[in-house]
């Protein structure tokens, strides 16, 4: 649903958790750019990090800090193999959880990759009035949170609820 208010673009970063990945083969993050950007919202940064719970936190802090940051999304790390420290590193950061992302993550994601979504650890929060979202590192992944979640929880019109009210304002990054 969505009413005829006037939509809000907002100044979102882009984090790739990967040992594996650079700026050519990070289809993820590109994803993400494109259609953060094609939604007609800001890229307010991207990086690529490897999987390590300082790296990762080191990176989110200094954005949750930024003014002008007002929406995490990060890829990758959030399964139970080798070094996937996703969750670990970022949860601790939250001030408050966003269960229900998880749970409609996981029901979307079930029907494209059926039980294997139970591996997945999506997870989301706010911290500082920020709000991080946390996928899986696929592409098809990513696609499912942004097109089943995501894009509709940034947008100001969605209705009856979207987090664009409890993000820090343009007047605070003007300040």
């Amino acid at each position: 649903m969505s009413s005829d208010s006037e939509f809000v673009p907002l100044n979102i970063a882009v984090l790739t958790v990967s040992d594996t990945r650079d700026e050519n083969s990070d289809s993820s993050g590109k994803f993400l750019l494109e259609a953060l950007t094609g939604a007609g919202h800001s890229l307010a940064d991207k990086q690529i990090v490897k999987d390590d719970i300082y790296q990762i936190r080191a990176v989110m802090s200094a954005w949750i800090y930024r003014e002008d940051v007002q929406v995490v999304l990060v890829t990758g790390g959030t399964g139970f193999s080798g070094r996937d420290s996703t969750p670990e590193a970022v949860s601790v950061l939250f001030d408050k959880q966003i269960d229900g992302f998880g749970e409609v993550f996981r029901a979307r994601s079930l029907q494209e990759i059926g039980s294997s979504t139970i591996q997945s650890r999506a997870l989301a929060g706010l911290a500082n009035n920020t709000v991080i979202f946390c996928v899986p590192g696929s592409t098809g992944a990513c696609k499912t949170a942004w097109h089943g979640v995501i894009c509709e929880q940034l947008d100001s019109r969605h209705r009856p609820c979207n987090f664009v009210g409890v993000l820090k304002t343009r007047q605070d990054m003007e300040a």
